[in-house]
């Protein structure tokens, strides 16, 4: 009997000490902010900098996953589904959180919401605040200056202006790329334009970033307010889009044929590599530029001009400047979650160490209170943008791409823009099939 009760007394002991060491685990697996993230280009940030750096501050650890390209409202879907889903996602604006309403907590008490300098910025409903911008974002036309200089020394060129500043039309940029092309042994690269990335998951350059172009202005003439879905979607403007499409596709690095297994990358690499002077991007592009090894492209030489196409008035339009970044807390997370990710968020942006990394490795424009003039981001592009957002005489282009009204519609979109580019597709039957796909995506998310 005393064998026994001794045997029951360490079996004991052994089940208590088991089970606080499994309490003590659990404890401390809540300990742990994980984050889907959207962008793969700043990937490497969260993971090598954003992450060590908060844990060694916090003790906190940050758990980062990013969805390849062109798969994020997919993977969101299926990691929110899962037994230890994210606590904190991004959405891309009003009609991608509609699809998430049942996962995004109310964030008006967060430390997170009061260093928010707008708080209109936010995306509200009723007076819950579900998603907050991180950061303000403005794409265009990136053009290597030390080029554009030296085609402008030529002697024989066919235009009268004597810069890139000076191209304020499609007009003078169409004289300016064809006359460069003619030159282009000349000038040192291969094509005028990076290469047109149709890879599968590399069109978001074109069947959101470019469309926004000729979508703004239909929305202008209509007076629909920015972020104002609509199913009165006409394409007014598809043939401007087409002229400056048909631009980057004849003056590029790149045969039409072989821009299906072009990505991102490659174009920007081109770009870096002194390959060619032009490639459509936003701010965020100035990593890709400057992490190429063996890039050729000055700080100094990396300039912005606005995407022309050809409307009327267009010299007073600038770049097209608004978000998609928005942050949501997951509320289907344990409340302690939601304030480790509250506490996450607020030390990305607030602390010393947080707003270094933002400045010099994320490179956000962002839009909190807790940025100093001297802690705002200088890299070149995120500079050009801020310097194109005070010019004087000049409007951004609203992100009228926000309101696109699918998933399906861009993707659609994208695969249609392919066709054109191989041959099996007139741009009449792409513009017919952009406005007949938006009234059906319309209808189906009503």
């Amino acid at each position: 009997m005393k064998r026994k009760y001794i045997a029951l007394t360490l079996l004991i002991t052994l089940l208590v000490a088991v089970s606080g060491f499994s309490a003590g685990t659990k404890e401390e697996a809540v300990k742990e902010v994980y984050f889907l993230n959207f962008k793969p280009e700043i990937a490497s940030v969260y993971e090598t900098k954003v992450a060590p750096a908060f844990e060694a501050e916090t003790g906190i650890k940050l758990k980062v996953v990013t969805a390849a390209s062109g798969t994020y409202a997919a993977t969101l879907k299926s990691e929110l589904a899962k037994s230890s889903p994210p606590t904190i996602f991004q959405t891309n604006g009003p009609v991608g959180l509609a699809g998430s309403l049942n996962y995004v907590s109310d964030l008006k008490n967060t430390q997170f919401y009061k260093i928010l300098s707008d708080k209109s910025m936010a995306l509200t409903s009723g007076d819950q605040v579900l998603a907050i911008p991180y950061a303000v974002e403005g794409y265009g036309l990136i053009y290597n200056d030390a080029i554009m200089r030296a085609y402008f020394a030529l002697p024989n060129k066919k235009v009268s202006i004597k810069s890139a500043e000076e191209i304020t039309s499609f007009a003078l940029l169409k004289a300016v790329v064809e006359d460069m092309t003619r030159n282009k042994d000349r000038l040192g690269i291969k094509g005028v334009f990076a290469s047109t990335s149709m890879a599968p998951g590399n069109d978001w350059r074109w069947q959101t970033h470019l469309v926004n172009v000729p979508l703004a202005y239909e929305f202008r003439d209509k007076g629909i307010p920015t972020g104002t879905k609509t199913d009165n979607f006409e394409f007014k403007y598809a043939n401007e889009m087409k002229q400056l499409w048909d631009l980057y596709l004849d003056n590029s690095t790149t045969a039409r044929g072989l821009l299906g297994s072009k990505s991102v990358d490659d174009a920007m690499a081109e770009f870096a590599l002194g390959q060619a002077a032009i490639v459509q991007n936003g701010n965020w592009g100035a990593a890709q530029i400057l992490g190429v090894q063996g890039n050729k492209v000055a700080d100094k030489d990396i300039k912005f001009m606005p995407i022309y196409i050809g409307v009327k008035g267009e010299e007073h339009d600038g770049l097209n400047v608004g978000t998609e970044n928005y942050l949501c807390i997951n509320s289907q997370v344990s409340a302690e979650k939601q304030a480790l990710a509250d506490q996450f968020l607020t030390w990305l942006f607030s602390s010393d160490t947080g707003k270094a990394i933002v400045k010099n490795d994320l490179m956000f424009i962002t839009p909190f209170n807790t940025f100093k003039d001297h802690e705002l981001p200088t890299d070149p592009l995120a500079k050009e943008v801020i310097r194109w957002m005070n010019k004087d005489g000049v409007s951004s282009m609203p992100w009228a791409f926000s309101v696109i009204p699918s998933g399906q519609w861009k993707t659609d979109f994208g695969a249609d823009l392919g066709q054109y580019i191989n041959g099996k597709m007139s741009w009449s039957d792409v513009a017919k099939r952009a406005v007949a796909s938006w009234k059906t995506e319309y209808d189906l998310t009503k």
